[in-house]
């Protein structure tokens, strides 16, 4: 990394590095990435097509799942075509302003996927415990105030950043060595103290994810306090069996985070190349495989897509 002692002043263009040290085999993790993104536009447009379509699905916990699959088309479209971009055109250049807009959605995008995880949360804890009044808590007014809180919520978190980033006014280079533009990534570059932007950094993961994710294992605690006391294993399974689909998205979601965070606590430093590809995975492995867990073990939702396929082949 170069001195501070020859600082540049804020550019105009940051050069996006794509994955340092494996700039040669662009064009091969590219095809990994062009795949999940059209796995993940397909599998999440089908998701929300069939719940729009099926009105038996106009319940809490598909309603939830639909608000999901929009977040993660949304994500995937603000990283993958810019990735894209950088494997197979080399087009690294991005602009001062275009990298503070990227660097406010990206995470945005995932902070939300993070807050609507913890609604469903709430979701499964409200049917099993009160699965009487379960349409009555969640009623279409409490679904569009949580939808409201988990984006006001992000917008809140997030807006500093790019605020944040836009004063830091001497870098020792404008190469960032990421895929795209992480506010992190654009604070180890620039020049002077980063001490506040670092305490913001994990502010922002304990306000959003170690938020949510404390809330995520409250209620399954909770959960699981309400099922164990049931006499019938069956019937214990039957509860504890509408819960799996959403236990497999969380295990998904959060285990690099978790994985990156007992890493660094544990002082082992991964391959600069090897963190930029676990970075990239956060964002772009849960999009594709949400739909995909929840069609396989919802059974409406594999109904419905067998319905569409069966249709075709006639």
């Amino acid at each position: 990394m170069p001195s501070c002692n020859s600082s540049l002043p804020q550019p105009l263009i940051f050069i996006l590095a794509g994955i340092p040290g494996l700039e040669s085999s662009h064009g091969f993790f590219s095809v990994p990435f062009f795949l999940i993104f059209v796995i993940t536009v397909m599998g999440n447009v089908t998701i929300l097509c069939v719940i729009r379509m099926e009105k038996s699905l106009h319940e809490p916990m598909f309603l939830l799942l639909a608000m999901l699959s929009g977040v993660d088309l949304c994500l995937v479209s603000v990283t993958v075509p810019r990735m894209l971009g950088i494997f197979w055109m080399d087009a690294k250049e991005i602009s001062f302003d275009a990298c503070l807009t990227q660097m406010f959605f990206i995470p945005s995008f995932y902070v939300m996927e993070s807050g609507i995880l913890l609604a469903m949360a709430f979701d499964r804890f409200v049917a099993i415990w009160c699965p009487l009044r379960y349409t009555t808590i969640l009623d279409n007014s409490m679904l569009v105030k949580m939808a409201l809180t988990v984006l006001a919520r992000a917008v809140a978190v997030l807006t500093p950043a790019p605020i944040l980033a836009k004063r830091l006014e001497s870098f020792q280079t404008h190469i960032i060595g990421y895929s795209y533009c992480a506010y992190m990534a654009v604070v180890m570059i620039a020049c002077g103290d980063i001490s506040d932007h670092i305490i913001y950094g994990l502010m922002v993961i304990v306000a959003s994810v170690g938020f949510d994710l404390f809330f995520i294992i409250l209620s399954y605690g909770l959960i699981l306090h309400a099922v164990f006391p049931i006499p019938s294993w069956e019937a214990r399974g039957k509860a504890l069996s509408t819960c799996g689909s959403h236990l497999c998205v969380i295990g998904l979601f959060y285990s690099p985070v978790v994985f990156s965070v007992l890493a660094q606590i544990l002082g082992y430093h991964m391959a600069p190349h090897l963190q930029i590809i676990i970075d990239n995975l956060y964002f772009l492995v849960p999009p594709m495989v949400n739909p995909l867990i929840y069609g396989a073990r919802t059974k409406q939702m594999r109904e419905w897509v067998l319905r569409i396929f069966h249709c075709q082949r006639d």
